[in-house]
């Protein structure tokens, strides 16, 4: 069956999205945003460069949002026209703009936020998307010690370059289910309907085991294929460099190159247990909750209560929620000890992470809680959070669990 829009395409089998169009279609979908963020930007430019003092700034930034808002209406025509690149299926024509018509205002201040703001997050994700293969491809082109005699050898750097050029087709998935997301976002401002609603939650459903799925899958592939191919080459190294003599030219490049294979697999590893960790897909919850506690630098107490296996996509999601507020303890909190409790109790599993340090935490400073919240709320649960200055910090998770 043919995807009709991105976000279906990006909930179908690997084999068919990157046989079709539209990754490519999503990646012009998301750049197209850029185009809008033109008129906020030179006027914002132009303000910068009058130099005005603060009261003539605060007025000049009042003008060019009115500027802004003026364009709404062109702003709103371009977002139905863009549109078609994601989301080919034909809108509701719209009745001429009223000052008392709350749609038509909903819509000029969606395409104002587009305009303004979340065309950077598009092209954060293309980015990220792109970094690390294309990172890996230009390997051969890139010093790898600190004068000419210690540069990484040909082998090393070709297969750095052919693990990014098999890693390049998997930005596709990111960059077309994102794609997918807006589109589904901004048809539902631009058309709503209660079934058009309810589509959009359903297909959120259906993006979030996509996602997960995909995940564990590319955590397989790494693991099985380019993980063991690096094992095999610093292997070859080793062997290599017993049968060269200390004193020969070529023994420094063999010692630097088995050094780089091995900082590769260390950061292949670190991947992979970032993409989706092999111990949660083998052992389950519990075992990699214990895991992630016994790398922490902060000592970390447990308590789990946990018996079985629970739905995927909730160990997935507890997982993650898991690993970060560990990562904020040792980063932020100063805190000298940490707790980790996990349990279920009425079709609920409970995660609650707490720490002794100092407080304060506040999702808008950038500590990865806002993505966490919006992870969690995809499957149902929410996330909660008590943590007044001079601390303790209490984080939990709440996940529907039925077996």
């Amino acid at each position: 069956m043919t995807a009709r829009t991105a976000l279906s395409a990006a909930t179908a089998p690997p084999w068919r999205l990157l046989a079709t169009g539209w990754p490519w279609r999503s990646v012009a979908y998301l750049l197209a945003g850029a185009i809008p963020a033109a008129l906020p930007l030179a006027l914002l430019i132009g303000i910068d460069l009058l130099r005005p003092d603060l009261t003539a700034l605060l007025v000049l930034l009042l003008l060019a949002l009115l500027v802004v808002i003026g364009a709404g209406p062109l702003l709103v025509a371009f977002e139905r026209r863009s549109l078609r690149l994601a989301d080919p299926r034909p809108l509701p024509p719209r009745p001429p703009l009223r000052l008392r018509d709350a749609a038509a205002w909903r819509e000029i201040g969606y395409a104002v936020l587009n305009a303004c703001v979340t065309w950077w997050l598009d092209l954060a994700v293309i980015g990220l998307s792109l970094f690390p293969p294309l990172l890996l491809m230009s390997a051969p082109l890139q010093p790898s010690g600190p004068t000419a005699e210690l540069q990484a050898g040909p082998w090393l750097s070709a297969l750095l370059a052919v693990a990014g050029l098999v890693l390049l087709p998997l930005a596709a998935y990111p960059i077309t289910a994102w794609a997918g997301v807006r589109a589904a976002i901004t048809r539902t401002v631009l058309a709503p309907s209660d079934t058009e609603l309810v589509e959009v939650l359903r297909s959120r459903e259906r993006l979030v085991d996509g996602f997960e799925a995909e995940r564990r899958r590319i955590e397989r592939d790494l693991h099985d294929g380019a993980q063991q191919r690096l094992v095999a080459l610093s292997v070859t190294l080793g062997l290599a460099r017993l049968r060269v003599a200390d004193a020969d030219a070529v023994a420094p490049l063999l010692d630097d190159a088995r050094e780089q294979t091995a900082l590769a697999l260390t950061e292949l590893r670190e991947l992979i247990r970032g993409v989706h960790p092999q111990i949660l897909s083998d052992r389950g919850l519990a075992a990699a909750l214990r895991d992630i506690a016994g790398r922490s630098p902060v000592p970390v107490d447990l308590e789990l209560r946990l018996a079985g296996r629970l739905p995927a996509p909730v160990e997935a999601a507890a997982y993650f929620a898991a690993n970060e507020a560990l990562a904020n303890i040792a980063r932020h909190s100063g805190a000298a000890r940490g707790r980790m409790s996990a349990w279920t109790q009425d079709r609920l599993l409970l995660l609650e992470i707490a720490d002794d340090g100092t407080g304060g935490a506040d999702p808008a400073r950038g500590t990865g809680l806002t993505g966490l919240a919006d992870r969690i709320a995809a499957t149902g649960g929410r996330l909660l959070l008590a943590s007044p200055a001079g601390g303790p910090t209490l984080l939990r998770v709440e996940l529907p669990c039925q077996r």
